[in-house]
């Protein structure tokens, strides 16, 4: 195979996509490349089906620290697993090309994309995203692409493609956007309180920025011979059994989606299940045969209740549990219930409940992330947790899923914009989410719960932040959009668009479609119903706390911050540390030091906080023209002693300046450990300082 290669400019940056030089074997496989960036990616799919029941689509995203010239740390010295980072550009990849594949294709696909260079200034997710699509598009793997991935930054009002790590710095945004031609896949972002009409430019932006892209994979198709793709028919239900299945089930099925409370439905659609299944399946005596008809009654039961849930709202414009397309779930707010913990706080919406947990700490509790980008350290975490229980199922416990990294990442983007600059408030904050229930975006639950926390842990944030997850029905040219949806309405509808931010703007967004695309006019609608929705729910919350309380947690450390001059940091520290272990052994307070030193002490005992300020700064101090000291005396020679008057500052008290009358000798009037009063009467340019004790002395009066 030759290599072919095409190029496409995005923004003011060059795309390059090569295939026929790496990983031949794979059905699809390419290089994707910007500058020094680079990204191997390949698409295999098997040719034999599977037995489940949905489709096997695997993303994985390989960091290798050699692409960045590194060596990865800890024991072992080579790639683990995943990293939290790496999870998240898998999904990333995953979530605009898995709704372009066929309806029940249930062949085991992978995708797997690989860092082969990496410098840190190009978003390397978006080359990751672009060569899976260029992958699938070039092989013979049903997939109704191509797609395309962009960042878009905004730095002085100019909307920018791609953003560089520098330009990020800057800007107010950062949105990840996925696409077809047709419209929008895929949104994942943050900003700093942009408003819906801000985010919806874009959104138009970055999916015009695509349209190169699109062009060049098109190409790189043409170039690569244009391979037929897989024949594909989904299978299709015995239409006899279908009718009399529908006849049966249908009436039952309706009934059940008339209950408004989530197990109590769930309980009777299994009931119209298990009906269906004695009175259709259990007389089948062949064993195979009714296992197929057993997952194709399973199949059936599906659409009927995906039929008639999407009828119930489209035609009757009434959702599953009663409400109308605008409504929010009722909701109820509990925050400090929990004594030791630094704050907390209990959302409840609907059936979907969440414990927001606030745990304060000193910098010595930073998260030290060692990625390809350098080593860099986290002063705020969100961790999400969704136990089994939580929707009424057991299951295994331990380690974290790729959905609860992904959810948590979104509600820490969500939060992240309203926690304190850390000058103002020096801590280390983590939060935990605890799903005790779920019915439907409990990552929007999780930001509010991780509001009512901060303000309950007095945590002076910036203001406070709700989320709410948006749905969409559609149906050729009818559409509903749908607040504060149901997971019922997320499995059985086309959107699941979450938005989260304050009064002032969004602060965090990320929406999945199961359809092609939407266009900007459902998008703009979506939108607008989010930011009232938002509203709503901080009305709520806000009727039971609105501020942070006035103090933090007497189970929380006192953090007291000091400035000295940079130049005394090596002073305090000691020699390997000596003088800054003394101080935290006598102490027992936590203490970092800054290079352009800032010191935090911190210490839930204020007396051993004060004790602490105390001596830094004793260390710290200089010696002052006119002021009097208690010093020890370090030294004696014959022209006078060297007294300690501060910590490692030391001052000549000449044999003149001991005494009014002649002193012979310097031991006469002091020796080695004593403690004596001086003046300090100079510091010269050098910094040595010129001592008298004369000058405490009154003067003898004269004699005739």
């Amino acid at each position: 195979m030759t290599k072919k290669t095409v190029t496409a400019q995005i923004g003011s940056n060059t795309v390059t996509i090569e295939t026929g030089i790496m990983a031949k074997q794979a059905h699809g496989s390419v290089v994707v490349s910007c500058g020094n960036n680079m990204v191997l990616v390949t698409a295999v799919s098997s040719k034999r089906a599977s037995d489940l029941d949905f489709f096997p689509l695997t993303v994985e995203y390989a960091e290798k620290f050699y692409a960045s010239g590194k060596i990865p740390g800890g024991y072992f010295k080579r790639e683990g697993r995943p990293t939290n980072l790496a999870t998240l550009t898998a999904r990333l990849i995953d979530r605009p090309i898995r709704p372009l594949f066929p309806e029940g294709y249930n062949f085991d696909t992978q995708i797997v994309a690989t860092t082969l260079s990496y410098d840190g200034l190009f978003p390397i997710d978006v080359l990751a995203g672009i060569g899976a699509s260029s992958a699938l598009h070039i092989s013979d793997i049903p997939f109704a692409g191509p797609t395309c991935t962009v960042h878009v930054g905004r730095v002085d009002g100019q909307l920018i493609a791609n953003p560089s790590t520098e330009q990020l710095e800057n800007s107010d945004m950062d949105i990840v956007i996925a696409g077809t031609r047709n419209g929008i896949l895929m949104v994942e972002g943050e900003s700093q309180f942009i408003s819906e009409a801000d985010v919806l430019a874009a959104l138009k932006f970055g999916h015009e920025s695509m349209q190169p892209i699109f062009d060049a994979q098109d190409e790189l198709r043409e170039k690569n011979g244009n391979i037929e793709k897989r024949e594909f028919v989904p299978a299709e239900f015995d239409k006899d059994f279908e009718a009399q299945v529908r006849d049966f089930a249908t009436p039952k099925i309706q009934a059940a989606l008339q209950i408004k409370e989530k197990m109590d439905r769930y309980g009777a659609v299994d009931k119209a299940k298990e009906e269906s299944v004695e009175n259709f399946i259990a007389p089948i005596e062949d064993k195979d045969e009714a296992a197929s008809k057993k997952k194709e009654l399973g199949k059936i039961i599906e659409e009927i209740k995906y039929e008639y849930a999407r009828s119930m709202i489209l035609d009757d414009k009434v959702r599953i549990d009663g409400r109308s397309t605008t409504d929010v779930r009722g909701i109820s707010c509990d925050v400090a219930m929990l004594p030791r913990a630094h704050g907390s706080g209990l959302f409840t919406r609907g059936e979907t409940q969440c414990l927001g947990v606030v745990t304060l700490g000193t910098p010595d509790d930073e998260l030290m992330i060692d990625a390809l980008a350098g080593t860099f350290k986290k002063k705020f975490m969100l961790h999400y947790n969704f136990p089994p229980y939580c929707v009424g199922e057991t299951g295994r416990m331990g380690g974290q899923s790729r959905r609860e990294i992904g959810h948590g990442f979104l509600a820490e983007r969500a939060v992240q914009a309203i926690i304190p600059d850390f000058e103002k408030f020096p801590y280390t904050v983590r939060i935990v989410s605890e799903v005790l229930e779920s019915n439907g975006s409990s990552s929007m639950g999780s930001v509010c719960a991780s509001t009512l926390s901060l303000l309950d842990a007095g945590v002076p944030i910036k203001g406070n932040v709700a989320g709410i997850a948006m749905g969409l029905i559609k149906e050729g040219d009818r559409y509903a959009v749908l607040s504060d949806i149901l997971g019922d309405e997320d499995h059985l509808g086309d959107m699941d668009f979450k938005v989260a931010g304050t009064r002032d703007g969004v602060t965090s967004l990320q929406m999945d479609i199961k359809i092609d695309s939407i266009s900007f006019e459902v998008m703009e609608q979506a939108l607008k119903q989010a930011y009232d929705g938002r509203n709503y729910i901080l009305d709520e919350m806000e009727k039971v706390i609105n501020t942070p309380r006035g103090e933090i947690s007497e189970y929380a450390p006192r953090i007291n911050t000091i400035q000295i001059k940079p130049d005394k940091v090596r002073e305090v520290i000691g020699a390997g540390g000596k003088v800054i272990k003394g101080i935290i052994e006598e102490t027992g307070v936590k203490i970092n030091i800054e290079d352009d030193g800032k010191i935090h002490i911190a210490s839930s005992d204020p007396e051993a906080a004060k004790a602490a300020i105390k001596m830094i700064e004793d260390i710290c101090a200089e010696a002052e023209v006119g002021k009097t000291y208690s010093g020890k005396v370090a030294k004696v020679t014959d022209f006078g002693a060297f007294v300690e008057i501060l910590p490692n500052t030391s001052g000549l008290l000449h044999i003149s300046e001991l005494a009014h009358e002649r002193v012979r000798s310097v031991t006469d009037v002091v020796n080695e450990g004593d403690t004596v009063e001086v003046k300090v009467l100079d510091v010269d340019r050098a910094g040595r300082i010129k001592l008298s004790r004369k000058a405490l002395l009154a003067k003898p009066e004269a004699t005739n």
